[in-house]
Formats: C-alpha cells, structure tokens, sequence
C-alpha cells in the first residue's frame, strides 16, 4: 500500500520542477530571514535570483551543526518564536544542545511524512504499536506517534524503558509493532528469553521500525531471528525535521527519501565534491518546504548511496542505502580509517558470539590500540580455555581480513557488557584525549 500515491509516484520531470520551485522559495525565504545564512551567501556573491536550476544548488554554502550551536536558540529560525507550536532539541551531551521548531504546517508535514514511513513497513489499520522511544525534547517517539495514528494505527505510549513492562504490555495488548532503536530491541529479545517467554504463543508481534542509530544487516537479521519479526528502517535527524526523512519499503530495497520535501546530494567528504547518483559519499540535504527552520545543504556526517532508480514497489522516490558510518565516527588507527559498522558487521556474522559489544581505543606508547569486547554466547567455553582461545583467534583475524590491523579482541561472559534501555547505544570510547590531557 502507498500512503500518497500522487507524490510517492510522481514522475521524475514532475518531482523535479516541484523541487525547484521549492528550492527557489527556500532560499528566498532564508535569505530574507535568517542572518547568519544570508551571511554565508553574499561573502560568495550569491544571491536568490541566481537559482535557475536545480544544479545551482551547488554553489550555495553548507549548513553544519555547527551553525545550530552558534546559533542557539533560535537565531537560526525563519519565523519569530510566537509562531512555533513545537520546540525539540538534542541532549546536549557534548554542550549547547540543537534545537529545533516547527509551525502548525511544519507538524503537519512531519505528520504526512511518517505516515508515509509506517505504511511502507506495511503498518495500518489493525495494528498496536508501541513506542518505546522515550517522549520529551528527542524528536523520534512523537514523530512515529503521530504518523501511526494518521495511519489508524492504536499507540500505546510507553517510553523508553522499564523492560519487564514493556513485556507485559506486549503480551496483554496484543502489540503487533515494535518502535524503539535496534539495540534496544536486542535487549527486549534477550529478556524476553530470560523470563521463559515463548515469543510465538505470548506475543504478536510481526515488525518493528528501528532507528536514531546506526545498524548494519547483521544487526538486522539478529534482531528478526530473536524477536521473529521483520525489521525495517527508517532515516531522520532532528536538524532536517526528525524521522520521516527516509523509510524502507516491503521491497526491501533501499529506504524512500521524500524528495519532495527535501533535495538529497551526495558529496565527497573531503572535498565537498558532488558525486553521481550510485557514488557512496556523504549525505546532504536541502528542506523544500519547511516554515519555522529551513536548511540548505546540510552537511549530515551520514555515508550512504542514492539510487533513482523506480522501485519494484511502485514508488518513483529515491532510494538511499543502509547508513554504513558516519564522517565524524570514523576512527583513524594508525593511518587506517575504520568504521564501527566494519567491526559490528565482522561480529554479528560470527557463530558463537552475541550482539553486544563495545570498542575502545587507546594511544600508548605513542600508538593508537583498537581493542574490541563482545560477549560470546555459549557458557561453556568458561570451562574450556582451548575452544576460547579458538573462537578468539578465528574472530580476530576475520576483524584483521576486514580493518587491515590488528585488533586486541577480548571475548567476555555473557551479560558483562552494559546494556542501553533508553537512547541510543554507546558503543565507542575513544580514551586517545583522555590520556593527552593527563600527560
């Protein structure tokens, strides 16, 4: 089913001159509105009427997060705050935190836009969802709210947490979808299976939308078999509106970027070169439509792929693949880039470890240490230090075919790694300027 078949199909020529009438109107809008951007553009000589094309989107400057922090709070908004009937914003765990607004028409695009989302997940009429994002200033757990009940989807607004509940409520509800990050639902699968739940007879559950951090195909696939559902995806940050962005059909091809709200680029991460649809590069988005905070060429740090292909589904709108790393997760270990999702994909296709893991990096003897824990599943090997030993070495050097390093691997007991029941998963400590500041 298509949520908006005249949109969702639009042909090409069509969606390309509704972009560009969007594109035009956003920047005259942010121009006319907002300082620090207009700014930007006249130390490049660039005015509105110089957009004629959508190519010439090219030669506006970016957006970054960095101009939400210096912009904080509102300075950064197209309207004045009397007309915002909504206001998020990040946690603000590394200072200011991002916010973000929206205008009665802002909120009713949002709520178009996940209803979009719930729907390719093959999510409707009939169905319970719970939402075990935690609701407050984090955009996500009202964004999926709002865009189930659009759909004729029950809501029941758990949270974030309390997972012996979350349980209970499944099973005496009837839950038939699960919305909560993908490590969260790992976790939710392995308490069920330490209370003794037959998930088959005590549960209906059949999809979950997993999102708000990076997963690979693995993940996915331990997150069906634990849970037995399906599990799709879906793309946002609360810098271009929340989740909506994007969102994965039952095609299973590729997530569908609204792009008739919102203009995607790919660049080179280094140069800012813009790449060719099918290049994998750094995402980059234009709003089209948005009221209170209108972005222009943000810079998402996200690396994917576009493809414009139509989809087997029906649907005309791009597709971008599974998010692979991120620019500013990347990890550079002695001249090597690494990507966390490398190591997840290495460890979640492995036999006899478990999902859980965390990465840790150090800098002794004035060089970088990649050390990677994970818990293996099988309670023997505590008693049998050769088959350990065994199952560590294969791990090892199967991180070492992919990374091109070497990396200390420490298999652990399982439990012993701390899990994530609210937010997202932290899973990377980088101690490299921890150890500068004591020296």
């Amino acid at each position: 089913m298509i949520w908006n078949k005249e949109r969702e199909t639009m042909p090409r020529a069509e969606l390309e001159a509704l972009q560009l009438q969007g594109l035009k109107w956003t920047v005259n809008r942010t121009y006319e509105r907002v300082p620090f951007y207009r700014a930007k553009m006249d130390n490049l000589g660039i005015r509105p009427e110089h957009i004629r094309t959508l190519k010439d989107v090219e030669n506006l400057p970016f957006m970054t997060k960095q101009d939400f922090r210096d912009n904080y709070p509102f300075r950064n908004f197209a309207v004045p705050q009397e007309e915002l009937v909504r206001i998020h914003a990040s946690s603000g765990t590394t200072g200011k935190p991002t916010v973000v607004g929206y205008t009665r028409n802002d909120l009713e695009m949002w709520t178009e836009l996940m209803a979009r989302i719930v729907t390719e997940a093959g999510v409707g009429p009939g169905d319970t969802a719970q939402v075990a994002f935690s609701y407050g200033l984090f955009t996500g757990a009202f964004g999926l709210h709002y865009g189930l009940e659009s759909v004729g989807c029950g809501v029941v607004p758990i949270g974030g947490g309390n997972t012996e509940k979350q349980l209970m409520l499944m099973e005496d509800f009837g839950t038939t979808v699960l919305i909560s990050t993908p490590s969260y639902a790992l976790y939710l699968a392995e308490r069920a299976q330490e209370l003794g739940y037959d998930l088959d007879k005590r549960l209906k559950l059949r999809v979950g939308l997993f999102g708000s951090e990076p997963w690979t195909e693995e993940m996915r696939a331990q997150i069906e078999k634990n849970l037995h559902i399906t599990a799709t995806d879906n793309y946002g940050m609360s810098e271009l509106i929340g989740p909506g962005v994007s969102g994965e059909c039952e095609a299973f091809q590729g997530m569908h970027i609204a792009e008739d709200h919102f203009l995607v680029e790919t660049i080179g991460g280094a140069t800012g070169q813009v790449l060719k649809a099918g290049e994998e590069g750094e995402l980059v988005f234009t709003s089209l439509d948005k009221e209170a905070l209108p972005v222009i060429r943000y810079r998402t740090k996200d690396i994917s792929v576009i493809d414009t292909d139509p989809c087997p589904c029906g649907r005309t709108l791009a597709r971008m693949k599974k998010i692979s790393g991120r620019a500013d997760d990347m990890l550079i270990i002695r001249g090597i880039n690494v990507f966390p999702s490398q190591i997840e994909s290495v460890l979640l296709s492995s036999a006899g470890i478990g999902p859980h893991y965390q990465i840790d990096v150090y800098r002794r003897n004035f060089l970088d240490e990649l050390e990677v824990s994970v818990e293996f599943t099988d309670e023997t090997l505590l008693d049998n230090y050769k088959k350990l030993a065994a199952l560590t070495e294969t791990v090892r050097e199967k991180l070492y075919n992919v990374l091109g390093i070497n990396v200390k691997l420490r298999l652990v007991e399982p439990h012993s790694i701390e899990r994530t029941t609210i937010g997202k998963a932290k899973r990377v400590f980088d101690h490299r300027n921890e150890e500068q500041s004591k020296n």
